[in-house]
Protein backbone atom coordinates (compact mmCIF):
# COMPACT_ATOMS: atom_id res chain seq x y z
CA UNK A 1 0.00 0.00 0.00
CA UNK A 2 2.88 2.34 0.77
CA UNK A 3 4.30 1.97 -2.75
CA UNK A 4 0.94 2.93 -4.25
CA UNK A 5 0.70 6.11 -2.17
CA UNK A 6 4.28 7.04 -3.03
CA UNK A 7 3.57 6.43 -6.69
CA UNK A 8 0.39 8.55 -6.57
CA UNK A 9 2.29 11.31 -4.80
CA UNK A 10 5.03 11.21 -7.43
CA UNK A 11 2.45 11.38 -10.24
CA UNK A 12 0.73 14.36 -8.60
CA UNK A 13 4.03 16.20 -8.16
CA UNK A 14 4.97 15.51 -11.80
CA UNK A 15 1.55 16.75 -12.97
CA UNK A 16 1.97 19.95 -11.01
CA UNK A 17 5.50 20.56 -12.25
CA UNK A 18 4.91 19.71 -15.91
CA UNK A 19 2.91 22.88 -16.74
CA UNK A 20 5.54 24.96 -14.98
CA UNK A 21 8.25 23.42 -17.15
CA UNK A 22 6.23 24.20 -20.31
CA UNK A 23 6.02 27.86 -19.28
CA UNK A 24 9.77 28.29 -18.77
CA UNK A 25 10.86 31.37 -20.72
CA UNK A 26 7.40 32.95 -20.60
CA UNK A 27 7.40 35.80 -18.16
CA UNK A 28 4.99 38.62 -17.48
CA UNK A 29 7.47 40.98 -19.18
CA UNK A 30 7.39 38.78 -22.31
CA UNK A 31 3.66 39.38 -22.56
CA UNK A 32 3.22 42.86 -21.04
CA UNK A 33 6.48 44.51 -22.05
CA UNK A 34 8.70 46.51 -19.71
CA UNK A 35 7.48 47.45 -16.26
CA UNK A 36 5.77 50.82 -16.28
CA UNK A 37 7.51 51.89 -13.09
CA UNK A 38 11.07 51.69 -14.42
CA UNK A 39 12.29 54.24 -17.00
CA UNK A 40 13.64 52.64 -20.16
CA UNK A 41 17.30 53.08 -21.00
CA UNK A 42 17.14 51.86 -24.62
CA UNK A 43 15.10 53.05 -27.59
CA UNK A 44 11.64 51.56 -27.72
CA UNK A 45 10.65 49.42 -30.68
CA UNK A 46 7.88 50.85 -32.87
CA UNK A 47 4.34 50.68 -31.52
CA UNK A 48 2.13 48.17 -33.28
CA UNK A 49 -1.61 47.56 -33.35
CA UNK A 50 -3.10 44.07 -33.58
CA UNK A 51 -6.84 43.93 -34.34
CA UNK A 52 -9.13 40.91 -34.57
CA UNK A 53 -12.20 40.72 -36.78
CA UNK A 54 -15.51 41.29 -35.00
CA UNK A 55 -16.60 38.45 -32.73
CA UNK A 56 -18.94 36.24 -34.81
CA UNK A 57 -21.70 35.53 -32.25
CA UNK A 58 -22.45 39.18 -31.38
CA UNK A 59 -22.10 40.18 -35.06
CA UNK A 60 -24.81 37.66 -35.99
CA UNK A 61 -27.09 39.66 -33.63
CA UNK A 62 -26.09 42.99 -35.19
CA UNK A 63 -23.58 43.91 -32.43
CA UNK A 64 -19.95 44.59 -33.31
CA UNK A 65 -17.29 43.69 -30.72
CA UNK A 66 -13.73 44.32 -31.93
CA UNK A 67 -10.87 43.13 -29.75
CA UNK A 68 -7.40 44.62 -30.13
CA UNK A 69 -4.09 45.00 -28.39
CA UNK A 70 -1.15 47.31 -28.72
CA UNK A 71 2.47 46.25 -28.67
CA UNK A 72 5.16 48.60 -27.34
CA UNK A 73 2.54 51.10 -26.17
CA UNK A 74 0.23 51.18 -23.18
CA UNK A 75 -3.33 52.42 -23.75
CA UNK A 76 -3.83 55.12 -21.10
CA UNK A 77 -6.09 58.20 -20.77
CA UNK A 78 -3.13 60.58 -20.60
CA UNK A 79 -2.65 63.32 -23.18
CA UNK A 80 -0.38 66.26 -23.99
CA UNK A 81 3.23 67.09 -24.87
CA UNK A 82 4.76 65.93 -21.57
CA UNK A 83 2.98 62.58 -21.89
CA UNK A 84 5.11 61.75 -24.94
CA UNK A 85 8.15 61.72 -22.65
CA UNK A 86 6.74 58.89 -20.54
CA UNK A 87 8.40 55.51 -20.86
CA UNK A 88 7.21 52.98 -21.71
CA UNK A 89 5.26 54.80 -24.42
CA UNK A 90 1.57 55.58 -23.80
CA UNK A 91 -1.22 56.45 -26.19
CA UNK A 92 -4.78 55.75 -27.22
CA UNK A 93 -6.94 54.90 -30.23
CA UNK A 94 -8.69 57.05 -32.80
CA UNK A 95 -11.72 55.26 -34.22
CA UNK A 96 -13.82 56.22 -37.23
CA UNK A 97 -16.73 54.45 -38.86
CA UNK A 98 -17.55 54.19 -42.56
CA UNK A 99 -14.99 56.78 -43.72
CA UNK A 100 -16.54 59.53 -41.59
CA UNK A 101 -14.50 62.76 -41.56
CA UNK A 102 -14.48 62.66 -37.73
CA UNK A 103 -13.28 60.15 -35.18
CA UNK A 104 -13.51 59.51 -31.47
CA UNK A 105 -10.68 58.82 -29.07
CA UNK A 106 -10.72 55.67 -26.97
CA UNK A 107 -8.31 55.25 -24.07
CA UNK A 108 -10.13 52.44 -22.27
CA UNK A 109 -8.01 49.51 -23.45
CA UNK A 110 -11.27 47.54 -23.70
CA UNK A 111 -12.85 46.03 -26.84
CA UNK A 112 -14.57 48.46 -29.18
CA UNK A 113 -18.34 47.94 -29.15
CA UNK A 114 -20.61 49.29 -31.87
CA UNK A 115 -24.36 48.70 -31.69
CA UNK A 116 -27.29 50.05 -33.66
CA UNK A 117 -25.56 49.97 -37.04
CA UNK A 118 -27.82 49.44 -40.03
CA UNK A 119 -27.58 46.12 -41.85
CA UNK A 120 -24.95 46.03 -44.57
CA UNK A 121 -21.21 46.51 -45.06
CA UNK A 122 -19.23 48.74 -42.71
CA UNK A 123 -15.62 49.78 -42.23
CA UNK A 124 -13.89 50.75 -38.99
CA UNK A 125 -10.55 52.55 -39.12
CA UNK A 126 -8.61 52.07 -35.88
CA UNK A 127 -5.53 54.25 -35.47
CA UNK A 128 -3.00 53.82 -32.68
CA UNK A 129 -1.93 57.33 -31.63
CA UNK A 130 0.58 58.76 -29.19
CA UNK A 131 -0.43 61.11 -26.37
CA UNK A 132 -0.29 64.07 -28.81
CA UNK A 133 -2.63 62.31 -31.26
CA UNK A 134 0.13 61.53 -33.79
CA UNK A 135 -0.68 58.28 -35.64
CA UNK A 136 1.69 55.37 -35.03
CA UNK A 137 -0.12 52.44 -36.68
CA UNK A 138 -3.53 51.75 -38.16
CA UNK A 139 -5.77 48.88 -39.10
CA UNK A 140 -8.99 48.68 -41.09
CA UNK A 141 -11.73 46.23 -40.16
CA UNK A 142 -14.36 45.50 -42.81
CA UNK A 143 -17.48 43.55 -41.86
CA UNK A 144 -21.15 43.08 -42.77
CA UNK A 145 -23.90 43.55 -40.21
CA UNK A 146 -26.63 41.03 -41.05
CA UNK A 147 -30.27 42.03 -41.13
CA UNK A 148 -31.83 41.38 -37.72
CA UNK A 149 -35.11 42.44 -36.13
CA UNK A 150 -33.14 45.14 -34.26
CA UNK A 151 -31.65 46.89 -37.30
CA UNK A 152 -34.26 46.52 -40.05
CA UNK A 153 -36.59 49.54 -40.37
CA UNK A 154 -40.24 48.86 -39.72
CA UNK A 155 -42.62 48.97 -42.69
CA UNK A 156 -45.25 50.91 -40.67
Amino acid sequence: MMVTLDYIGLVLIAALLFPAQAAVGQTAADYLGPAGVVPLTAAQPPARLIVDPPLPAPLARGQVFIQYRAENLRIEPVFGPKATEVTPRIGHLHVSLDDAPWHWADASGEPLILVGLPAGPHRVLITLADANHHPLDRKIVDFVVPATAANVPSSH
